[in-house]
């Protein structure tokens, strides 16, 4: 009977096992670039900003569609006026014939209209304003391209902080247990007279600093792992742990001189877009043409012959039609626009300037990039010897400090430089990662780190 239970049970558990796997299974470097990229508030702007610049070629290119205005209205005014000219502004004339004296009483009037207006031909004019909204798609898109390269970088080097620190966790807390173990050691020592009272108190006190050690890298971990989900709009810890960056160097590989960096192509965007309005704004001085067309009618409360009957003025009593085609050419307009395509003009060289200094800046920051590279694997060659050079010191320091024949400052000593071998070693192969990034960072080409990383 009891037999029955062994395979829902075992199926029970292996399910939890399952499930507590899945749940600490260490996120892999390109996994955390996807939850990023898709998480980050910044990133979501810039593709929304991408969106909306494309609206706007939408927008542009709907220019070509007529307008259709239908209006209604009622008035309630004097009907006295006077022919002649009248300058409309603060002004508004009613229509009409002159009364045949000053009549201070109001009638209605009532008007209604439906008006086609259209522009078929624009003279480039609606072609060079979808140019300059496609140049701010484009732009868009580099801003949004170089946003999301920079965050990758930043995001990169913040994870590899936080893996940096979590290994150093490790080199503290074997200090920490090695410092326990030599405090048992020597209260053993001191029980049998081998060594002086003394040295119980100094080793406590080394226990004390391995803890206080300890609890600084913690505190380190525990800031990387805050900007590391910070980058990741995260609000809970995830979980990390690679230790292939701290036992092999990346091999590396130039790469192609064709990318071109994502700061280099929102600068070259930029011009673009100031080229375009600079094109968009010299054709507000082709002419115009206007085709319209409208039907309206009109009611007044004087009659023809005035009469008066301000209630006629309700409904509606001649109806009208019209079509009609306009020419304008807008003779002045060049004289208006010109400083502001002098404007133009000096933005571009102003934006042209500032890509000669980016380039030469990324020419220099990939020298540099060059030289930390070269330099850091030429470091990391000399802390493995190093380390194991301070591991054989410190067991012969505490093989003769039990032997009587070393001292408290000599198992310090050794001990302090084994920990500071072991933080080297970890932090020069870390080091050289750095450099292939920074590398990677400055080529705009992240390709060249990420295809390192099993």
């Amino acid at each position: 009977m009891q037999t029955k239970w062994i395979l829902p049970l075992t199926l029970c558990l292996f399910l939890f096992h399952k499930a507590f796997t899945q749940s600490a299974t260490k996120l892999s470097l390109q996994e955390i670039l996807m939850i990023g990229e898709s998480n980050y508030p910044l990133l979501k702007s810039k593709a929304i900003e991408v969106d909306a610049a494309k609206k706007s070629v939408e927008t542009s290119k709907n220019t070509n569609i007529p307008t259709l205005d239908a209006s209604y209205q009622i008035n309630y005014a004097t009907h006295n006026n006077i022919s002649g000219i009248l300058y409309p502004q603060f002004i508004l004339p009613i229509s009409g014939p002159p009364s045949a004296t000053n009549e201070l009483s109001g009638v209605f009037g009532s008007a209604t209209s439906l008006l086609l207006n259209w522009q078929p031909v624009t003279f480039g004019q609606r072609e060079a304003q979808t140019a300059y909204a496609e140049a701010g798609v484009s732009y868009a898109a580099s801003d949004a391209a170089n946003e999301i390269f920079q965050y990758k970088v930043k995001l990169i080097n913040s994870y590899l902080d936080a893996l940096t620190t979590n290994e150093l966790i490790k080199v503290y807390e074997e200090n920490l247990i090695r410092s326990q173990t030599n405090l048992s050691r020597v209260k053993i020592l001191v029980l049998n007279g081998i060594k002086p009272g003394v040295d119980t108190a100094l080793f406590f006190s080394e226990q004390s600093k391995a803890k206080i050690d300890l609890l600084g890298i913690k505190k380190n971990n525990e800031q990387a792992m805050i900007l590391l989900t910070q980058l990741l709009a995260s609000k809970e810890n995830i979980p990390i742990g690679d230790s292939s960056y701290f036992n092999k160097l990346p091999q590396y590989l130039l790469g192609a001189d064709t990318i071109k960096h994502p700061l280099q192509s929102l600068y070259t965007s930029s011009i673009e877009l100031d080229k375009a309005k600079r094109r968009s704004l010299t054709k507000t001085t082709a002419p115009m043409l206007n085709v319209w067309g409208t039907t309206y009618a009109r009611g007044s409360g004087i009659s023809y012959d005035g009469t008066v009957n301000s209630i006629d003025g309700l409904g509606l009593q001649r109806f009208n039609y019209g079509v009609g085609v306009q020419f304008s050419l807008p003779l002045l307009q060049s004289f208006r626009i010109r400083s502001q395509v002098h404007q133009e003009d000096l933005l571009i060289k102003a934006d042209e300037e500032k890509l000669n200094g980016i380039n030469l800046q990324l020419n220099k920051q990939l020298q540099t990039a060059d030289t930390i590279l070269q330099y850091s694997l030429q470091v990391v060659k000399e802390t493995y010897p190093l380390l194991q050079s301070s591991e054989y010191v410190y067991k012969t320091i505490v093989s003769r400090y039990q032997a009587g024949l070393a001292n408290y400052a000599d198992v310090i000593q050794a001990q302090y430089d084994l920990v500071k071998a072991k933080v080297d070693y970890k932090t020069t192969y870390m080091a050289v990662w750095k450099a292939l990034l920074y590398k990677a960072a400055v080529t705009g080409n992240l390709n060249l780190f990420l295809n390192q990383v099993k």
